[in-house]
């Protein structure tokens, strides 16, 4: 059986859902913490514990719900259902957010963050392994993540025009946090829903008798090439989440950009994903993806490194070095969300069992844990510098310059740890296609045996002899 090339049309519906996922993912890493910390007057051990603690108690439920959607057959596929599922949890939380002030505390601000996070969880991990059975070739992955994530850079950009265009319009800063938000409430369902009408869902068959022990799980975690692609995803997604949690501060104090300005440059960075993500995808079918993600590891931290040496207050000038960083930035989820499906694959070659939500949980809990650990270090070491972001530019010189070096070192070196930790990955082009070809003569002798139809789960009646 043949695996036929996934139509662009239909990958491009497919990625609607990362448009509000983008979207909030660049609000909570850049602006949400800025928000409360700076507009609302939060104190920033607060703000960082709040983001840590939500992230920290997400831990254990990611696993399981990856778990429970593997698990999941109902009439209208696997992972659609939890698409609809966590949507309205996503806009719920969202909506707490707008609710809270400076009075609010760790308790109330993890609260509301928990109730986004869940809602998000359950998005992302259903969208990621339903496209993990939506293209089945090692290639064709590539591309369709690649696809999710120019798409996603959309939303990502939609969402920063409105601190940007707002400014230009006499609203603060914290207007503009809060129309962001409510945007994303209302780009959700629109989103979810076209994916939902528009994308059909392929329910992989099990191996008959084939159960989940706990041996399997340390399998899953422990296995050499799914180990390596989680690390790796730990460390690219400290890095960029390190230099997001700074990026406000950075701008404003050391380079001595308005927010708009900041913003700006925030969006050539962003905008870049959408040639960005494609591209190196592309270069991931000639090189192999892990050797396309140290390629992109290398580029993007020599240019990080070049930033603090850029013209101050020069636009223009800094342009270019923002694109060609967030052009590399952009192909780190990329690959590593299309090798965690090739990793799938073999691992329900082996198991016998869909385990592509479970896996992709350990990704996207990676990230998370990247997202909340990463902003309460990032705000503890900036803290233990004697910087202050309500003094803005009014901090000492030695503040200043603690910044500019926060915001360079440690990016650089989780992105490093990511690069070097893929050495070794071997499932490459060839052997991701062996295992492909196994899969799908096995899911052949399944379905003959059984008469299941893979795309409903519901029996084929024999045609009536005439």
């Amino acid at each position: 059986m043949t695996a036929q090339r996934l139509p662009f049309g239909l990958a491009v519906a497919f990625a609607a859902t990362s448009l509000p996922l983008s979207g909030l993912g660049i609000a909570a890493s850049v602006h949400l913490p800025a928000y409360f910390a700076a507009s609302l007057g939060v104190e920033l051990a607060v703000v960082g514990a709040a983001f840590a603690l939500a992230r920290g108690i997400d831990v254990p439920i990611e696993p399981a719900m990856g778990l429970a959607m593997d698990r999941t057959r109902t009439r209208w596929g696997r992972y659609r259902f939890w698409a609809v599922l966590g949507a309205p949890f996503m806009m719920l939380g969202l909506f707490l957010l707008l609710q809270a002030d400076s009075s609010v505390g760790v308790t109330g601000l993890v609260a509301f963050l928990l109730v986004a996070y869940l809602g998000s969880s359950a998005l992302l991990l259903s969208h990621s392994a339903w496209a993990s059975t939506l293209a089945t070739t090692y290639d064709d992955r590539a591309r369709l993540f690649g696809v999710m994530t120019a798409v996603g850079v959309m939303g990502a950009l939609s969402v920063l025009l409105f601190p940007i265009v707002m400014e230009q319009m006499g609203y603060s800063d914290a207007e503009a946090v809060r129309a962001m938000i409510w945007y994303l409430v209302i780009l959700t369902p629109l989103a979810v829903g076209l994916v939902v009408w528009r994308t059909p869902e392929r329910v992989m068959e099990d191996v008959p008798g084939a159960r989940f022990r706990l041996r399997d799980y340390a399998e899953l975690v422990f296995d050499r090439n799914m180990s390596r692609v989680i690390l790796a995803d730990l460390a690219l997604g400290l890095g960029p989440g390190w230099m997001a949690a700074l990026y406000l501060f950075y701008s404003r104090d050391f380079m001595g950009f308005t927010s708009g300005q900041a913003n700006i440059l925030l969006l050539v960075y962003i905008v870049a994903g959408i040639v960005g993500a494609p591209s190196m995808a592309w270069l991931a079918t000639r090189l192999g993806k892990h050797r396309a993600v140290i390629v992109a590891a290398t580029i993007y931290s020599i240019l990080l490194v070049s930033l603090p040496f850029l013209p101050k207050g020069q636009l223009l000038m800094s342009m270019p070095t923002l694109f060609f960083t967030g052009f590399f930035a952009a192909s780190f989820n990329v690959l590593t969300r299309a090798m965690t499906a090739d990793v799938a694959d073999e691992m329900r070659l082996k198991q016998g069992k869909e385990r592509g939500g479970l896996l992709y949980a350990l990704t996207t809990l990676t990230n998370k844990l990247a997202g909340g650990f990463g902003i309460a270090l990032t705000f503890w070491v900036l803290s233990r510098t004697g910087y202050d972001p309500k003094l803005g530019s009014g901090n000492t010189p030695e503040a200043i310059q603690s910044l500019m070096l926060v915001f360079v070192i440690g990016p650089v070196a989780f992105v490093s740890i990511g690069a070097l930790s893929l050495l070794g990955y071997g499932l490459t082009a060839e052997r991701a296609t062996e295992v492909r070809r196994q899969l799908d003569a096995r899911e052949a002798a399944l379905l003959a045996a059984a008469g299941v139809d893979s795309l409903t789960g519901q029996e084929q009646v024999p045609p009536r002899r005439t």
